[in-house]
């Protein structure tokens, strides 16, 4: 019989819900359960998409035996990731500051009142790895909570002390100036590695939040250092196995320094992200390399991800039916080749191919410690220097690859995810001109605004799955989404996206922000919460704090009026010791201190109407501007009529095109067109 999990909308949690294990939801009844039959929680906290979560699950969520210690003695809870960041981010502070590591799946244990006391990632189900059996560690805690309860309640007051203090704000407000803005690079260029690009060893991720700061640091301080470990890190990572050669789109990292052997999942995040780092690149460097790699980012989103009416899906997974190993499902499955394969398929087309990505005829993959890849190869670019094969032995390659059995889908649409993705298109407009990726970003916003957004209350909802929009949104969802329509509006010059920013922020500040400075990640008073916390750390994705700082600057920046200012200086103030403390831990938050220190410019095409804004004759006038790497200069189309503020109604229309151009807002005389 199924458990309680199979009333859920997430995929992670109805993957469990056949599970023998008595899974509940996170949610009052839960908790209520646990304080009724005065048993420990045991919460386990993974997503759909997770390699080491489906792994746990088969070992011990699937084994009989397991469950059954599980169901005697603990309420078990399972939570999505995804859909509740604000419990994995309390939890995952606890599991780091006693572990000294984190990751999923996460498994902890709480009191009735959710007090963690004792935490961990994976445990296998015997002893190995350095850690003890799953089993047997459930009966430890079993025994203890019964025979010392009270040295384990003691420990969960302590713990929960600590937690508050550790996420709290409670920073003396410094200043912030360009110092603080420079304090990242020194670390970086030490961790950097220059033979394999990325920085720091095994496993390496891309952590695209490193490469913006870099980029703006070069910028600003035209560092050409930081360009060449941005533009070196790109062209290792297209290079590599963890770039999909054939199909477009990343894997999540590699596990090893040379970005060979990727963790097989796709996030979308990841492609976002890493789409707006080689545009930026590309418009820095002119590298088309890193263009097409951009491009093919978006193949991958708009082929694979895309909802029909126009958002985009969470992640597809790591593990796939492997054909060679029926009833099995091996990590990269859909992705990896034998060399007899290819020849079979190729022909005599197969040589350039197989020198071309490095195939192997017992297999490419020499550290393989699971055995997934035996006698097979994961495609890369063994020699970059040779030049790119045909069209079509990829397409075939392809085709066939598509026969596969695919990956799982995690159908689920999160607002935060869908709005990088959408100013990640907006960006490959406005730095490409294909009018393809705004269509497609413009699409996305309207349903994401249609369906998650409640215009009565001005509600946004976190994730729409199966039919269902609930949980209330986050910092990082309103945050992103109001960038996502800044990016828009300097795209289309619809002063609608303006006003749909300007609400988003306003909201920010209503639910999020704190009067001391900085912003909380959740609203006040959640009755399922532990604590209320801020989060400050830019890991595989920016921060809320920091996005919502920079999107007052950026507003600041459009509008060329300071009043947007002030919750962006306040965060940043009670950000600045703790940055200066830890420079990595924040790098996009030193992004928004750039955009502080840098004056505001503008490019600005006046024009009559919306139809002019759209002729071909200004859009290749913004063109020009646009191919340029400016981020902190807004370029847009503004049409008669519409006073966004007194800056920008004081910039007139004298003749049928007229063309500002401020810095810090002071215009040269502008150029007018008859």
């Amino acid at each position: 019989m199924p458990n309680a999990l199979i009333h859920e909308k997430s995929p992670y949690l109805r993957q469990h819900a056949d599970n023998p294990v008595n899974w509940l939801p996170w949610g009052a009844a839960a908790f209520e359960k646990a304080r009724a039959e005065d048993k420990p929680i045991f919460l386990s906290i993974g997503y759909s998409t997770c390699h080491w979560c489906h792994v746990m699950a088969h070992e011990s969520f699937e084994s009989e035996s397991t469950a059954a210690i599980l169901n005697r003695d603990f309420i078990c809870i399972k939570l999505d990731r995804e859909e509740r960041p604000d419990v994995d981010r309390i939890y995952m502070l606890f599991v780091q500051a006693t572990t000294g590591s984190g990751g999923w799946p996460m498994s902890v244990f709480l009191t009735p009142a959710r007090k963690p006391f004792f935490g961990g990632t994976y445990f296998p189900p015997d002893n190995r790895y350095g850690r003890p059996g799953f089993p047997a560690l459930l009966g430890y805690i079993a025994d203890t909570w019964k025979k010392d309860r009270a040295k384990i309640e003691e420990s969960g007051e302590s713990v929960t002390g600590q937690l508050r203090q550790l996420s709290a704000s409670g920073a003396q407000a410094s200043q912030v100036d360009s110092d603080l803005f420079e304090a990242a690079f020194y670390s970086f260029r030490r961790s950097f590695d220059s033979v394999h690009g990325g920085f720091g060893g095994a496993p390496k991720f891309p952590r695209p939040v490193v490469l913006n700061y870099l980029l703006r640091y070069h910028f600003l301080k035209q560092n050409e250092e930081a360009l060449d470990m941005v533009s070196a890190t790109l062209t290792a990572m297209a290079a590599g196995g963890m770039h999909d050669q054939l199909g477009g789109g990343f894997h999540r990292y590699s596990v090893d320094e040379r970005w060979f052997v990727p963790h097989f999942e796709k996030m979308l995040y990841d492609q976002s992200q890493l789409a707006v780092s080689y545009l930026e690149s590309f418009q820095l460097t002119g590298n088309e390399e890193h263009a097409t790699a951009a491009r093919r980012i978006f193949a991958y989103v708009l082929r694979d991800l895309t909802h029909p009416q126009g958002a985009f899906y969470s992640a597809e997974d790591a593990d796939s039916p492997d054909p060679e190993k029926p009833g099995h499902s091996g990590e990269g499955a859909f992705y990896i080749w034998r060399q007899s394969e290819i020849e079979s398929l190729l022909g005599d087309a197969a040589p350039e191919i197989i020198d071309y990505f490095g195939v192997e005829p017992d297999g490419n993959v020499e550290n393989d410690p699971q055995a997934e890849f035996t006698g097979r190869n994961i495609l890369y670019l063994d020699d970059p220097t040779l030049p790119s094969p045909s069209e079509e032995p990829l397409k075939i390659l392809f085709e066939a690859r598509a026969k596969r059995p695919r990956p799982h889908l995690d159908s689920k649409i999160l607002t935060a995810w869908n709005a990088q993705m959408i100013s990640a298109l907006a960006t490959g407009y406005l730095a490409l001109g294909d009018d393809t990726y705004l269509a497609a970003a413009q699409k996305a916003f309207q349903w994401i605004w249609s369906t998650l957004f409640n215009a009565e209350n001005n509600q946004l909802w976190r994730r729409f799955c199966d039919g269902e929009a609930a949980i209330a949104a986050f910092l990082d969802d309103y945050a992103f989404l109001g960038h996502a329509a800044l990016t828009l509006f300097e795209a289309t010059g619809q002063p609608s996206y303006l006003d749909k920013a300007l609400l988003l922020a306003g909201q920010i500040s209503a639910r999020f922000e704190d009067p001391a400075g900085g912003f909380f990640s959740t609203e006040a008073g959640a009755a399922d919460l532990l604590l209320r916390m801020k989060d400050d750390y830019d890991g595989a994705e920016p921060s809320g704090n920091s996005l919502a700082t920079d999107l007052f600057l950026r507003l600041a920046h459009v509008f060329g009026d300071d009043t947007f200012a002030p919750p962006a200086q306040r965060a940043l103030s009670a950000c600045a010791a703790k940055a200066k403390a830890q420079p990595t831990m924040a790098p996009q938050l030193l992004c928004a201190v750039a955009r502080l220190l840098s004056p505001p410019e503008h490019f600005i095409v006046r024009v009559a109407d919306e139809a002019a804004a759209r002729s071909p004759e200004v859009l290749a006038i913004l063109q020009e501007q646009r191919k340029k790497f400016q981020p902190f200069r807004a370029v847009f189309a503004l049409v008669d009529g519409v006073e966004l503020s007194p800056f920008l109604a004081s910039l007139k229309r004298e003749k049928r095109i007229t063309i500002y151009q401020c810095e810090n807002l002071a215009c040269a005389l502008p150029v007018e067109l008859e």
